[in-house]
């Protein structure tokens, strides 16, 4: 199977196709309704070294005015296959599923674990790449295996979650550009050396939540971190919470269309911390009274912090609606950490003004703030 079995598009604008509403036209563009198709279109672009890009939701996606000079193919295909597994439920989903009517799928059958990621835009296949995570849960936790087309072997192959390398919104699936025939395999086109084709997750088969383990949305809750509430309060919750920061998809609010959060929380060593807390002193604490700086430990690692990438935006002059070039798109009017396009935006307004707020804050705080979304012919 290859391009001539499959209906192939020209000169599609991707900015119909993601979230943010920007993007220039695809040369080509491909729906792939399966795995075959799927694997075929991504196997024959490599053979003629054609760039790729693979198209999930385009939720955490910014694509350059002039286009992608490549084959784009969006994965369709989804579907959930439900095993038990002990006294869980191993969920095999294809990578094309809506992520959230997966998690509306799970709560409605009494599966626990993936609650707390309610309301995120985009399909289950991107989620391994990005380690999804939100308000106190990642699919990390419950991914057990990926079963990915490696474009280097050219062959169809299951990774353990061990060898996903999971962290902090990272993955080997994001970091391995790798190399393939040729020149197939291009980092600047965004999809790496493993195109995911399903996942496979493990949940307890338990009508309460897992242990609650974020604060805003214990105090939410009514709750005390660490208690378990029934599966459809939590999401509940978690929804209200993201459409209080433009953060679920409505066509009636313009702060939604963003790629999510656009910078990641900066994990720093605790030395730059201190350096950290020197500079926030000064430029501050003029007044004498001290000023925290909202952070938390990353995982088991004493030795390394994460801290708040809202508040350096927000300490660093970048309020609220803070307006890009021209006005045509700005900071959210409901959280800081999303880039927006109200109105008739275009992808190099949007990445002036993450520049514009990546070097304030470097230059308030000596931190460099690193993208989220997948840059696709742009660069910061």
């Amino acid at each position: 199977m290859g391009f001539d079995l499959v209906d192939v598009t020209e000169q599609v604008l991707l900015a119909d196709y993601t979230t943010l509403r920007l993007g220039g036209p695809a040369n080509r563009f491909v729906a792939a309704a399966g795995d075959d198709e799927l694997v075929a279109v991504v196997r024959d672009a490599d053979a003629e070294g054609e760039p790729v890009l693979v198209l999930g939701g385009g939720s955490n996606l910014v694509v350059a005015d002039e286009g992608f000079p490549g084959v784009v193919v969006q994965v369709a295909g989804g579907g959930i296959s439900a095993a038990r597994a002990g006294d869980a439920v191993e969920l095999t989903v294809g990578a094309g599923q809506d992520w959230d009517e997966l998690v509306q799928w799970s709560i409605a059958a009494g599966l626990s674990g993936i609650e707390c990621l309610s309301g995120i835009p985009g399909v289950t296949g991107a989620t391994p790449i990005q380690n999804v995570n939100a308000y106190g849960q990642e699919v990390a936790q419950t991914i057990t295996c990926v079963r990915v087309y490696d474009r280097l072997l050219d062959q169809v192959v299951l990774l353990t979650a061990d060898q996903c390398e999971f962290g902090y919104r990272t993955s080997m699936l994001k970091r391995h550009a790798g190399a393939g025939r040729g020149a197939a395999l291009n980092p600047a086109a965004a999809t790496g050396r493993h195109v995911v084709l399903s996942v496979t997750f493990r949940l307890a088969a338990d009508p309460l939540s897992a242990p609650v383990r974020y604060n805003e949305l214990a105090r939410r809750l009514e709750v005390t971190e660490g208690d378990r509430v029934p599966l459809g309060a939590a999401r509940e919750a978690v929804l209200e919470l993201r459409r209080g920061k433009g953060m679920v998809l409505d066509p009636a609010d313009p702060d939604t269309r963003s790629a999510g959060s656009f910078f990641t929380n900066p994990v720093i060593p605790a030395g730059q911390f201190a350096d950290l807390e020197a500079r926030v002193a000064a430029r501050l604490g003029g007044d004498g009274t001290a000023v925290r700086i909202p952070h938390w430990q990353e995982g088991n690692e004493v030795s390394a912090v994460k801290v708040s990438a809202a508040w350096l935006i927000e300490q660093s002059g970048f309020h609220k609606g803070f307006p890009g070039e021209g006005a045509a798109v700005r900071i959210s009017t409901k959280h800081t950490l999303a880039l927006t396009n109200p109105g008739l935006g275009r992808t190099a307004g949007l990445i002036a003004l993450a520049r514009q707020v990546r070097d304030g804050v470097g230059d308030a705080f000596g931190i460099e703030l690193e993208n989220e979304p997948v840059l696709v012919g742009v660069q910061l």
